[in-house]
Order: C-alpha cells, then sequence, then structure tokens
C-alpha cells in the first residue's frame, strides 16, 4: 500500500478527553511524557493495529497486553488525553459481533475457540477491574442520534480533504464536559415530558451515566471518523445534524410536533442515505 491509505470499518467515534489531573500516578505520568514526546496518534494508526492482530493464524481477538497509546487534544493550554483502552474495546466489540455478522462469517474470522478464550479473559479481567470504563465509543455506517445531543452546531469544525495537516476530511464537534452533561439533561427532561420510554431516551440515559464517570473538566468529542469517506465533500458541507437535533428539541419544548417531526425526518433521512451505502457494490 502507498501514500495513506483509507482503512474500514466506517465509523464514527465518541471520545472522551480528561486533563492529565484526573489520573492517578503513575499513570499520570505517563501521558505527561507521552504528550511531550508529542508523538501524535490518529484513529488510523488504532485501526492498522487492530487490522494487523486479524491476519494471525489464529487471529488476535482481543491484544495481549493493553495500548499504551492515546489521542492527544491542547486546549486552553492545558493538556488532555483519550486513551485508547484498546484491549478493553476490543473485549467490549466482542460481545456483540454476533448481532453484526452472519454466524459462518463470524466463525471463519474469528473461530469459537477464539472467541470463547477471549470472553473468558475478560471475565477475570473484569473481577479484577470492575470499574474500568472505556474513554471512546463508536458507532458503525452512522452517527447515532443521541451523539448529537451532547454537541451544538457552533462547535462544529469542518475541513475537506487537504485542508488540514492530515491531509485527510475531517468533521468533528467538540465541547466542555459540563456543557455535554448539561444538554443530556435538558434533552432528557423535554424527551420524557413529551414521548413515551423508547430506545431514544434509554440510549441517552446510557450516554449520560457514562459521561458521569469522567473528570468535570473533560473534553467530549464527537468525530465523523471513517464515514468523511463515503460520505463525500458535499454531504459533509451541507450536514447540520447537531442543529436539527437542537431543533427538534427546542420544537418539543414548544410542543410543536409537526416541526420536530420535519427535523427528525431530516436527520433520519440523512443518515439512512449513509447506512445504505454499506450495501452498495
Amino acid at each position: 500500500m502507498g501514500g495513506s491509505p483509507v482503512l474500514v470499518p466506517y465509523a464514527a467515534y465518541l471520545r472522551v478527553y480528561e486533563p492529565l489531573a484526573a489520573f492517578p500516578e503513575p499513570e499520570r505520568t505517563h501521558w505527561y511524557r507521552y504528550a511531550a514526546a508529542g508523538a501524535a496518534r490518529t484513529a488510523q494508526d488504532e485501526l492498522r493495529q487492530s487490522l494487523a492482530d486479524l491476519v494471525p493464524v489464529p487471529p488476535v481477538a482481543v491484544p495481549v497486553h493493553e495500548s499504551g497509546d492515546a489521542f492527544v487534544a491542547v486546549v486552553g493550554g492545558v493538556t488532555h488525553v483519550c486513551p485508547w483502552r484498546t484491549r478493553m474495546r476490543g473485549w467490549l466489540a466482542l460481545e456483540h459481533v454476533g448481532e453484526l455478522l452472519p454466524e459462518p462469517v463470524l466463525d471463519a474470522m474469528l473461530p469459537p475457540v477464539v472467541r470463547l478464550q477471549a470472553a473468558a479473559d475478560h471475565e477475570s479481567w473484569r473481577e479484577a477491574n470492575p470499574d474500568a470504563r472505556p474513554w471512546i465509543r463508536s458507532a458503525t455506517w452512522h452517527v447515532p442520534v443521541r451523539w448529537f445531543v451532547l454537541v451544538g452546531d457552533d462547535e462544529r469544525e469542518y475541513e475537506p480533504a487537504g485542508a488540514g495537516e492530515s491531509k485527510e476530511p475531517l468533521l468533528r464537534y467538540r465541547t466542555p464536559m459540563v456543557q455535554a452533561r448539561r444538554r443530556v439533561a435538558r434533552a432528557l427532561r423535554v424527551l420524557k415530558d413529551a414521548l413515551e420510554e423508547g430506545p431514544l431516551i434509554d440510549g441517552l440515559i446510557d450516554v449520560g451515566r457514562w459521561l458521569e464517570e469522567f473528570h468535570p473538566r473533560s473534553l467530549v468529542e464527537l468525530d465523523y471518523g471513517g464515514l468523511v469517506h463515503v460520505m463525500g465533500a458535499d454531504r459533509l458541507l451541507e450536514d447540520r445534524s447537531a442543529a436539527d437535533v437542537a431543533e427538534g428539541l427546542a420544537a418539543l419544548r414548544e410542543g410543536d410536533s409537526a416541526a420536530a417531526g420535519e427535523a427528525y425526518e431530516r436527520l433520519t433521512d440523512r443518515w439512512r442515505a449513509v447506512r445504505e451505502m454499506q450495501f452498495a457494490n
């Protein structure tokens, strides 16, 4: 492969970057030195390593050792890190992989004996680390609606291909943790008043609980990740999904169900078109 190949999966990411002060020693010193070394890593770097682990026979379902890498963001002079925790996330992903692939395909990629050993290793590790949680969540072929609740349209950052240092297109949002939590609380009040219990409310409650696990001075990042390569420049330029969600919530708050429905329809139509691309030749 030459240059900077585009790697699958087409996934979006929700990340939490915590300030160095949030980490206990000796981990704090590790991340301080890591950030000071300036070894910037990207989602493509992590993906390359994950794909490389599937090449051996038998494949490595979950890394043997936890990653010592992280994403780094310096905002307002404060260094924040988002640990990859690739091993932990690999275990969590294995719990749901059966929902994504037909059993014959799954068995060919990851034989049952490999999955059973990984599950046993995870159970043993979880008993020793009951409070562990990932700093990164991912979603393939779409961005969950609930993620857009956390951010505002004014926090949208878009760079077309060739504009940034990486030369890859970028679409992301970053917001302070306190703002993200506030938006979740407000949205839940509106949704519970206007709608019956359902997946949207349950999913937002789950995200809210996850955010509560982190330092209040953290940053929350919604990154379109690999989806930028399948959406194309025109779609990315026009995408205002966070604004659509905010508009829909505002309409529900005012009791205008018609306007809320229109905003939700724009959003679902946009992402349905993206998800349908996974079935294209």
